[in-house]
């Protein structure tokens, strides 16, 4: 059965995007991109702020409320949907709550051929990557390096600590069927 869906898991500055760009242009089909922080991005200003939205703590925290999790719940059936429609999608998310995350995605997949895969860095690196990027409170990445991917079951796992992007997305595309 064809891959109709790759699921990149990792924490914050893990190198997840560097690889969708890169297996995107690996793959000799088009794939299309549903970036978490694509989602965040797309938020009205008003759930950037405790409460019902998404807030990132000084200390690399993050808490989300409840309706942050009904428009990512519609978000998430509609990345299921476009992948059963016919477009190949990687999507590129942050496990928060290990394997209670990723059961979301397992029941809105549900029928599609699904390849999981583990984006792992030593946090100590993330957090230069963090540093280096500017954009994400300080202490995300390393707060965020293990803690995603306890309990969560992957059918192939890679490590960016010292593997470029393209080595990632070129061991990922040899198990895309």
């Amino acid at each position: 059965m064809t891959t109709q869906v790759i699921v990149l898991n990792g924490g914050s500055s893990s190198g997840k995007s560097g690889i969708v760009r890169c297996l995107q242009a690996e793959l000799p089909t088009p794939w299309l991109a549903a970036a978490i922080d694509t989602f965040v991005d797309s938020l009205p200003a008003s759930l950037r702020s405790a409460g019902e939205g998404i807030e990132f703590a000084a200390d690399g925290g993050v808490a989300v409320g409840g309706e942050f999790r009904r428009l990512e719940a519609a978000w998430r059936e509609g990345v299921a949907a476009t992948a059963r429609a016919g477009a190949k999608v990687i999507i590129d998310d942050v496990f928060l709550s290990g394997p209670a995350s990723q059961e979301p995605w397992r029941k809105a997949l549900t029928g599609l051929n699904v390849l999981w895969v583990g984006v792992h860095c030593e946090g100590a690196v993330a957090e230069a990557r963090e540093t280096a990027r500017g954009d994400r409170p300080r202490g995300m990445a390393a707060a965020q390096a293990e803690k995603v991917h306890r309990g969560v079951s992957y059918d192939l796992e890679v490590d960016t600590t010292h593997m470029e992007s393209l080595a990632c997305a070129r061991t990922i595309a040899l198990h895309v069927a």
